[in-house]
């Protein structure tokens, strides 16, 4: 199921932005793409304001948010700076504001329209350039107008929340240090197993290594899944404590397995069950080759590219962020980088730039989160979220 979320007037829009974020913005400019006159939501960016308003390198960050945009589909655009300005007011308080503000005016000029610029401040929130009193007091309208919304009461309906900063959206709980050095205790097991059947030469059991491996994560996520159904259903399961110590010690030596990682990767998209089996086992066919082609295909490509199943993605979201929270710091590049991947996908950039920060910093030369940064650094959207027709989300 897909939702498309549409900009009623500014008030919806200022509520949106949060919970599309995952936490409230601070010194930031938000840039949101309404891609038809109807105010349809596409991708939301967001800029540190010291960036955006640098007098040197503020108008090619705007130049580049502006193709960001504008490859999104952007039928016309809006700015919100969030700081504690009232940008009405002269002086040189709002210097900094005022500069980011003209940097994305010139940038926008010919390709978005006249651009419509919001301030939200710790206390209220103004259009930049309104001067009636009676739309928009000093010190702007009062904020408690942004949590009585439709979009809010749909975001909280969907089981969307707001953290009170970036830090904090984008954290992953740290297991305690019992269970740590449970985890950890069965990762050594588990690749000292792993690296016999390397230096005997065991191929049959490596095999039956990897698919171990895959069968752990489907009974991860499996678990998970029954967990979050449960509660669904009204019964008390922790979701944090589903999966064992030892099972994420587990997984963390099996994601180091490119063909293991490859399969759980695959798994993402309903339906590869057996393209998972033989990828884990390292079959290289033709079969092979097209099923993981049309599986990819339905993550990039604008023709044939699918949301992600919310399900299926949180389940396999919180067992990765479980491996992470478990593991040796520094040597989760793998399960950083599929969670990277898997915010890209449903159109976190926040989330995902964030990932994949920590998987570069845990192994700087890991492949796949090359690739992806390449993708994040080009401003590339999943599939989905370039088709131009109803079945595309807002990002």
């Amino acid at each position: 199921m897909t939702t498309t979320i549409r900009a009623r007037g500014p008030r919806e829009l200022l509520a949106y932005i949060p919970f599309r974020l995952g936490y409230r913005p601070q010194d930031s400019g938000v840039l949101v793409s309404l891609r038809t006159s109807r105010g349809r939501v596409g991708l939301v960016a967001r800029v540190d304001l010291d960036d955006l308003a640098d007098l040197e390198h503020g108008p090619q960050v705007a130049r580049t948010l502006v193709s960001h945009l504008s490859a999104d589909g952007a039928a016309r655009a809006v700015l919100v700076l969030y700081a504690d300005v009232d940008l009405r007011a002269g002086g040189a308080p709002a210097a900094r504001e005022r500069a980011a503000v003209e940097h994305w005016t010139e940038a926008a000029e010919g390709y978005l329209g006249e651009p419509e610029v919001w301030v939200v401040s710790a206390t209220g929130y103004h259009g930049a350039d309104c001067q009636d009193e009676t739309c928009c007091p000093p010190g702007g309208r009062p904020l408690a107008d942004l949590e009585a919304t439709e979009v809010g009461a749909h975001m909280v309906l969907a089981g969307a929340t707001v953290a009170p900063s970036r830090a904090q959206a984008t954290s992953i709980p740290v297991l305690d240090a019992v269970l740590r050095r449970k985890a950890s205790r069965a990762a050594n097991r588990w690749r000292a197993r792993r690296d016999a059947a390397h230096a005997t030469r065991d191929h049959e059991g490596l095999t039956a290594w990897r698919q171990e491996g895959l069968a752990a994560w489907r009974a991860a996520t499996g678990v998970v899944e029954q967990a979050h159904r449960s509660v669904e259903e009204g019964a008390r399961s922790p979701l944090a404590s589903v999966v064992p110590a030892t099972v994420l010690g587990r997984l963390e030596v099996a994601l180091e397995s490119v063909p293991v990682r490859d399969a759980v990767l695959l798994s993402f998209v309903a339906g590869n069950d057996e393209l998972a089996t033989l990828t884990a086992t390292a079959v290289a066919d033709e079969q092979v080759g097209m099923g993981t082609a049309a599986a990819l295909a339905a993550v990039v490509d604008p023709d044939s590219g699918l949301p992600p199943d919310p399900l299926r993605a949180r389940c396999a979201r919180e067992v990765l962020e479980a491996v992470a929270g478990a593991g040796r710091r520094g040597a989760q590049a793998p399960a950083l980088t599929l969670l990277a991947l898997l915010a890209w996908w449903d159109g976190d950039g926040v989330l995902a730039t964030d990932r994949l920060a920590a998987a570069l910093d845990a192994d700087p030369a890991y492949r796949l989160a090359l690739l992806l940064e390449r993708a994040l650094d080009a401003g590339l959207a999943p599939g989905w979220a370039r088709q131009q027709g109803p079945a595309g989300r807002a990002t």
